[in-house]
């Protein structure tokens, strides 16, 4: 099984090192997110730890469903995505195999926005590096386990880029909660590390959960689909 994963995670890392598509245009669309919200929330050069925690992960949230819609087209050109299913792999290892590509992706823009958002807003992410670190990760895995399904499922559908909106946003309102209360939490004046610590146990749990939603739910939805 991990082996068959690990085929399907190097096959999108490979023709994104080639091409540089999705992750490019996630971190241009999170880095004028930034810079819009920077001119927004700037009070004496710099900003609340509030606002700061809020911008971050709605740049997240926003440059993210641009990356699921471009790895789903990626799956449907060709009609790649019925080659996959055709092959022996176990469904599970497919769904698994693009949902590390998209974490993947989506740690890489995070990286870039963190480092952009200690500049821009003098926020200080470094101070508690494990802490944030956690809410990304645990907050990435869930919006990915969650999109990529999704993503997936919609990929023939004529207006598929609105209709992932309209059905991911609502799932996971909670993963941007947390990050956003988890993340705000490491930037108050005197930091709440049990908040925080609250906030990543929350997202595992998550998680957790809808992974396994997930995979149950994976080859009955993209059978169906196809």
């Amino acid at each position: 099984m991990l082996r068959l994963v690990g085929l399907v995670l190097w096959k999108d890392l490979v023709v994104e090192w080639r091409t540089r598509e999705i992750v490019s245009t996630m971190l241009f669309f999170a880095v004028i997110v930034m810079l819009i919200f920077s001119f927004a929330f700037l009070s004496e050069g710099r900003a609340s730890g509030d606002a700061v925690a809020g911008i971050l992960w709605t740049a997240i949230a926003f440059s993210g469903t641009l990356g699921l819609s471009r790895a789903a087209d990626r799956e449907r050109d060709g009609d790649a995505l019925r080659a996959l299913l055709l092959s022996p792999a176990p469904r599970a290892a497919l769904y698994l195999g693009k949902t590390a590509g998209i974490v993947i992706f989506m740690l890489a823009t995070e990286l870039v926005v963190a480092a952009l958002s200690t500049v821009l807003f003098g926020a200080a992410l470094s101070a508690h590096a494990a802490e944030l670190s956690g809410l990304l990760l645990l907050g990435t895995i869930g919006y990915a386990a969650i999109g990529g399904l999704f993503s997936l499922m919609l990929g023939r559908a004529r207006s598929r880029d609105v209709l992932l909106a309209v059905v991911l946003y609502p799932i996971i309102v909670p993963v941007i909660i947390a990050g956003s209360k988890g993340t705000s939490s490491l930037l108050e004046s005197i930091p709440d590390l049990a908040a925080a610590r609250y906030w990543i146990k929350f997202l595992a749990v998550f998680d957790i959960v809808f992974v396994t939603l997930a995979l149950w739910a994976f080859e009955p939805l993209i059978v169906e689909r196809g």
